[in-house]
């Protein structure tokens, strides 16, 4: 049994062609710098391949991915919904004069938020953090 269908059977949902084939570029993605695809950078990839898999499919199965926590839908300012594969706790910095999406991992920083949650008699169970930044001239 290849990844795509552990995967997915993890999840509770059946390994049909068209989410094995939709996790195979969502996968391949992750190990590239630029790892947020929207449902049409999917679907472009999936027809570039000369799978037979429509927009409305792609859609669908992004929802049920998202619906089973294996991807997390994003919605940076002045983009679309893009999506990226759960794989690590991680940030996000958006540079706003490119759009470029930069990703970061800082233990302590997590660590604050949680004691911040915790002063206020709450457990941090997820948070979102996009921070928007300028290149520095």
């Amino acid at each position: 049994m290849n990844n795509q269908n552990k995967e997915l059977k993890k999840a509770g949902l059946k390994a049909t062609l068209p989410r094995i084939k939709i996790m195979e570029v969502l996968e391949s993605t992750a190990i590239q710098e630029e790892a947020h695809f929207s449902a049409e950078d999917i679907y472009k990839e999936l027809l570039i391949k000369g799978e037979n898999i429509g927009l409305a499919s792609v859609y669908r199965v992004l929802t049920q991915f998202e619906s089973a926590g294996m991807v997390k839908k994003h919605h940076f300012e002045g983009s679309h919904a893009v999506y990226e594969v759960i794989e690590e706790n991680h940030e996000h910095m958006v540079d706003v004069e490119t759009g470029k999406v930069l990703e970061f991992q800082d233990k302590e920083l997590v660590d604050r938020l949680c004691e911040i949650a915790e002063k206020s008699g709450y457990q941090l169970v997820d948070h979102n953090l996009v921070l928007h930044v300028k290149k520095i001239d």
